[in-house]
């Protein structure tokens, strides 16, 4: 059975035809396409342009060195949560631009992405190849405005003094030059891909700023460094984890609250904000709600498709909830196949109502086994649903959750698929 997948897979990917890059509407793919086309063609070109030095591969082979020893320390969870990566790879981009002929700076995105998609996170493969070519393109053209600096600004050198001023000026103006080219390039696919996504606004936002300016920083402070000699680009590796570890502070504070499968609340983090969230309701005498959602049958979809198929039956479910509650819902992963759901300001027939469309929802889904193209078979699947309400008498979390267990069993004993309503001092019936 392992063996017929693997060669299913390999199958599949050796027919240009069922690539994923067709899939994309006409303008993107041809943008797509245009830009690694120009990355091949400028490699060519460069490839012919350059003069190559035993000094130069050395030099080359050290940073990429120094590169592949921090990409493949970069956490996986780096790429799980948000839809921008940092990864700070033009920070090692940068150094090899300035130093170095242009060719290097566009091959050397090339092997450092190929890890990222071996050993960090598996991607979209189009894109990969996209991101590399915009790489390289952006900052061999760093590279090529550098040298058009007269060597008493700048040169092939970092002098002292003076020189060493603008020599680090001149660095600074080219990683924008790189940096912009880049993101023009990689937004410019975005919005054809989505013409309503905001993504100027998304670069603007206080982490996205701060990111920003700390990868232009290393990317400089990397290069000057390399300038005086390029063996301490060795003690730079350190450095460059600890900043890593920095920016991803707040996203890996977030992991903590988070249930990694799903990218829902887990069980203690639900707990502890239905907690304040019940006690305020009691305090203020507002309505409140909770529904405990369990999958029909899940162990039939592990049983039959295996657990990898069952985990994108989750995250399916998580990705309905997420679009069927309203936005000050709380929704966290209760265990296994089963979810809680806390509705603030929510009576009784409003959380049936709630209740009843997530049902409804998840019912008409069609869930793909895999990512191929032409998949064909599709997992369906059912949710019992129990909720309890706050009814003047039970002031406590603890009861709602047991009440609301109560009506779940009660649902998935007579039929499934069906939603049970009682008050948190109620008996389902």
């Amino acid at each position: 059975m392992e063996a017929s997948s693997i060669t299913r897979s390999a199958v599949m990917r050796a027919n240009v035809r069922s690539w994923a890059w067709w899939q994309l509407p006409a303008v993107l793919r041809t943008y797509v396409g245009g830009v690694v086309l120009a990355g091949v063609a400028f490699t060519g070109f460069a490839i012919a342009q350059t003069s190559w030095h035993a000094t130069d591969v050395g030099k080359f082979l050290l940073l990429l060195g120094c590169g592949i020893v921090s990409v493949a320390a970069t956490p996986r969870t780096a790429y799980l949560q948000g839809s921008m990566v940092r990864d700070f790879i033009t920070a090692w981009v940068l150094p090899i631009a300035i130093l170095l002929p242009p060719i290097y700076a566009m091959v050397t995105p090339i092997p450092l992405l190929v890890l990222t998609q071996w050993r960090i996170h598996r991607g979209v493969v189009y894109r990969r190849v996209f991101t590399a070519a915009a790489i390289g393109l952006a900052y061999s053209a760093a590279s090529e405005v550098f040298r058009m600096f007269p060597a008493s600004f700048a040169g092939g050198a970092m002098g002292t003094g003076s020189h060493a001023l603008t020599w680090a000026v001149a660095v600074a103006a080219c990683e924008q030059v790189g940096r912009r080219s880049h993101q023009a390039l990689i937004m410019s696919a975005i919005k054809l891909s989505d013409p309503t996504a905001r993504v100027v606004t998304g670069e603007l936002t206080r982490e996205a700023v701060q990111a920003d300016l700390i990868e232009f920083n290393l990317g400089v402070l990397i290069t000057i460094i390399v300038a005086v000699s390029p063996v301490l680009a060795v003690f730079v590796v350190p450095m460059w984890l600890m900043v890593r570890r920095f920016v991803m502070h707040s996203q890996l504070l977030a992991q903590t609250r988070v249930d990694t499968k799903t990218g829902l609340l887990n069980a203690v983090t639900w707990e502890r904000e239905a907690t304040t969230e019940v006690a305020r309701a009691v305090r203020t005498g507002i309505p409140l709600a909770i529904a405990l959602v369990d999958i029909d049958h899940f162990k039939k979809v592990n049983d039959t498709y295996g657990h990898l198929v069952g985990d994108r039956v989750l995250r399916e479910v998580s990705d309905a909830l997420r679009s069927q509650l309203r936005g000050y819902d709380l929704a966290g992963r209760f265990g296994g196949e089963e979810f809680i759901i806390l509705l603030p300001q929510a009576r009784e027939s409003d959380a049936r109502n709630v209740a009843e469309r997530l049902r409804q929802y998840i019912a008409g889904l069609e869930i793909p086994i895999d990512d191929e193209p032409d998949c064909m078979t599709f997992v369906r699947l059912t949710i019992s649903v129990g909720v309890a309400a706050l009814d003047g008498v039970s002031r406590e979390l603890t009861d709602l959750m047991a009440a609301a267990d109560a009506a779940l069993y009660y649902a998935k004993e007579t039929g499934r698929n069906k939603t049970h309503v009682i008050t948190a001092t109620a008996q389902a019936s």
